[in-house]
């Protein structure tokens, strides 16, 4: 079994440092189930490159255990280890690697925390659910993936393919991070352990899941298969993940939007961007729309005035406001008909969620830049995979317009709880890539007042299959 990791950050062979692994020295280590050997194929200045070789015994693993006689008995012999990525890999990157696993370095304590770009290859890695899996686990991590499927026999292409992938995955992480990705998600892909699962287990996955495993939108399919599909270990990890994340998710959720709704007002320009958004979905002839992160409703009271509307689903992840959105729509006092065409719902865009699917148009208005980088990712396949309206009005700020703001915010970007704004190349490049990766034409507009330096305030995109 191989894996390699390679970075070209200057100077590359820090990595040796980094993985406390000399790279002008071959190592070899003994394993309870074989030898792991750590080599560095290449090591300059520009690119460096390790490689882990695990040399797993599968006749030792079972030498003097008791087992079942006949075929049974064979398979312990006779099997796949030897080969694959699996979970031996990732006791070999807890013995091996544990220090750069922790986030440590003695040399080099300054490169620890900082995102590097590094390749990891697998040429052999067994996915159950395949390719499409394999995306979900490591997309919304911020990770390129490239896979290619294995023929079950090159001698024989009509056998078709095997469950085994060969995979590249490129990122910009912390090295300690990248290691915890790898670490869990290999034994989640295979979907199987060599050893006992017990509550251990649950430990290390709420430890080296800690900052991106209770944002994940498989977080439940990976606990469930990292603890061997044991349901109440599954349910334990999962209350200890929801813990850690749900009290940060709803304070962002309440706040979302304060800041920047005051520097924008003397523009009007919410009022604008929402009359705007109401115009192009009603013109686009749904019938059954959604608003994705509502907040308190200020869209879904433009899009009650269209009587074409005759469904209007707001969806939000925080009860809060959810609370103020009836309260301020006075869904209470609603006619019974007009109750019919408004429904909230509680959510996620980070989560796959079969009750968005099947509508005619989605406004996602001043959202993705409250998601970090790495959720993107997520958020593009829920909304454009499985949700996939025919039509999503999309809008989001123009960060080059932020110097004619009269009082500017501290920083660069108009909220605090922003994590990125985009200026206008930025935006069409990503908008242009979301369309041709899932089938919808594009169409972008400013909104607000134009300036030919530095654009609109809001750039909006319009995505139509």
């Amino acid at each position: 079994m191989l894996l390699t990791l390679t970075t070209t950050a200057r100077p590359a062979t820090d990595l040796g440092y980094l993985l406390h692994k000399n790279p002008g020295r071959v190592q070899s280590f003994e394993l309870s189930f074989g030898k792991a050997h750590v080599f560095y194929p290449e090591a300059s200045d520009d690119r460096c490159t390790m490689a882990l070789l695990l040399d797993v015994d599968p006749v030792g693993l079972v030498r003097g255990r008791s087992g079942p006689s006949g075929e049974g008995a064979l398979e312990q012999y006779v099997n796949d280890r030897p080969y694959v990525a699996s979970s031996f890999l990732t006791v070999a990157i807890s013995r091996l690697f544990g220090t750069a696993l922790s986030g440590r370095s003695k040399e080099r304590p300054e490169l620890v925390e900082r995102a590097l770009p590094f390749e990891v290859r697998l040429p052999v890695l067994p996915c159950r659910g395949g390719e499409p899996f394999l995306r979900r686990l490591f997309e919304p991590l911020g990770y390129q993936v490239e896979a290619t499927p294995i023929e079950l026999d090159p001698a024989m292409p009509a056998w078709g393919t095997s469950r085994y992938l060969s995979v590249t995955l490129r990122a910009e992480h912390k090295l300690a991070d990248l290691l915890s990705h790898v670490y869990l998600l290999v034994p989640v892909l295979d979907d199987d352990k060599h050893y006992w699962v017990g509550d251990e287990e649950v430990e290390k996955l709420v430890r080296h899941g800690e900052g991106w495993l209770a944002v994940h939108p498989e977080k439940e399919q990976i606990a469930h298969r990292y603890l061997a599909h044991q349901k109440k270990l599954a349910r334990s990890a999962l209350e200890q993940l929801v813990a850690e994340e749900a009290p940060h998710a709803e304070e962002e959720a309440i706040t979302h939007g304060a800041e920047e709704a005051a520097l924008e007002k003397k523009l009007s320009l919410n009022d604008v961007r929402l009359d705007r958004v109401a115009e192009v979905l009603a013109a686009s002839g749904a019938t059954r729309v959604l608003d994705l992160g509502c907040g308190e409703g200020k869209l879904l009271r433009q899009l009650l005035k269209h009587k074409a509307f005759v469904e209007i689903v707001g969806l939000d992840v925080s009860h809060r406001a959810l609370e103020t959105a009836a309260e301020r729509l006075r869904l209470e006092r609603m006619s019974e008909a007009q109750k019919k065409r408004l429904k909230l719902l509680h959510g996620s865009l980070m989560y796959r969620d079969a009750r968005l699917a099947g509508y005619d148009a989605a406004a996602v208005v001043e959202v993705i830049e409250h998601l970090d980088p790495p959720r993107l990712a997520a958020f593009e396949r829920v909304v454009f995979e499985s949700a996939r309206p025919g039509t999503v009005v999309l809008t989001t700020p123009n960060v080059e317009y932020n110097v004619r703001f009269e009082n500017p915010p501290a920083g660069r970007l108009r909220h605090r709880d922003h994590r990125f704004e985009w200026t206008r190349a930025e935006f069409e490049a990503w908008a242009t890539g979301l369309a041709g990766r899932f089938g919808y034409s594009l169409q972008l507009e400013p909104i607000g007042p134009f300036d030919d330096a530095v654009g609109a305030p809001t750039q909006m995109a319009v995505f139509t299959r």
